[in-house]
C-alpha cells in the first residue's frame, strides 16, 4: 500500500534532492548552520513537500498553485547551490551535477504543472 504521489518521479527526485541538500548543507561552516545551511535544508525539503501536498487535490486551480511553490524553492536551492559556490563551500564538479539536478527536476515539474493546467481547462 502506498500514497499515489510516491509514484511521481518529480516527487521521488524531489525527496533525494532534500537528502543531498541535507548532506551537503551538513559540510557547511558552523556559522552557517542558521544561515545559507538551514535555508538551503528547507527549500530542498519543501519540493517534495509541496509535490505531496498537491498531489491529494489531483487537479484544479489550487494544485496548479502549490506545484508553483515547488518551482520557487527549486529556485531557492539553485540559489544557495550559488551562494555556496562563492562562499567556496563547494567544488565546480559538486556545483554542476547538483545544478543540473536541479534544472531537470525544474523543467520535469513545469512540464507537469502545464499537464496539469490542459487538463483543468478541458
Amino acid at each position: 500500500m502506498k500514497f499515489k504521489f510516491e509514484d511521481l518521479i518529480i516527487w521521488q527526485k524531489g525527496m533525494d534532492l532534500g537528502e543531498d541538500m541535507n548532506i551537503l548543507a551538513s559540510k557547511f561552516p558552523k556559522d552557517e548552520r542558521y544561515n545559507l545551511s538551514s535555508q538551503l535544508k528547507r527549500a530542498s525539503d519543501s519540493i517534495a513537500l509541496n509535490i505531496s501536498e498537491g498531489s491529494i487535490l489531483q487537479s484544479g486551480p489550487e494544485y496548479i498553485k502549490i506545484l508553483g511553490y515547488a518551482i520557487k524553492s527549486l529556485a531557492e536551492v539553485v540559489t544557495c547551490l550559488h551562494k555556496a559556490k562563492r562562499r567556496n563551500y563547494l567544488e565546480e564538479d559538486s556545483f554542476i551535477r547538483y545544478y543540473k539536478d536541479c534544472f531537470d527536476l525544474m523543467n520535469m515539474t513545469i512540464a507537469f504543472r502545464n499537464k496539469i493546467k490542459i487538463k483543468a481547462q478541458e
